[in-house]
């Protein structure tokens, strides 16, 4: 990993976080954030025990990665050894997102949501 820096935050608030969403200050190797969701909505109220179950495509198809065909050089200088921020106000961060003030070497975030509405 690159030489560590230290983060300054002057001011720093978030209304909400939730469904594996990461809020980090510092530095990390790698964040995984990972969320299913699955979301029944219906009309008139009923359950028929065979609900909650991910065998639906959108859980189960693998996520295509991006193509890495090509050769990438990259120098990064940090003139100074600080993150500096003044002043952050978030709403909310859901469904694996990440807010971070730092370094990491890798991020694999990923959200699967299926929303299934039943109305008479």
């Amino acid at each position: 990993m690159k030489q560590a820096r230290i983060s300054l935050v002057g001011f720093f608030k978030v209304i909400e976080i939730k469904l594996s969403s990461i809020v980090q200050f510092g530095d990390s190797l790698c964040l995984t954030p990972e969320t299913k969701v699955l979301a029944v909505l219906r009309s008139q109220s009923s359950y028929y025990g065979d609900e909650g179950d991910f065998n639906y495509p959108i859980f189960t198809n693998p996520i295509p990665g991006p193509s890495l065909d090509e050769e990438l050089e990259m120098e990064i200088i940090n003139e100074s050894p600080y993150i500096k921020v003044e002043s952050i106000k978030i709403i909310g961060v859901s469904a694996s997102g990440i807010v971070q003030i730092g370094s990491n070497q890798c991020i694999d975030a990923e959200s699967r949501i299926k929303h299934i509405r039943q109305m008479i």
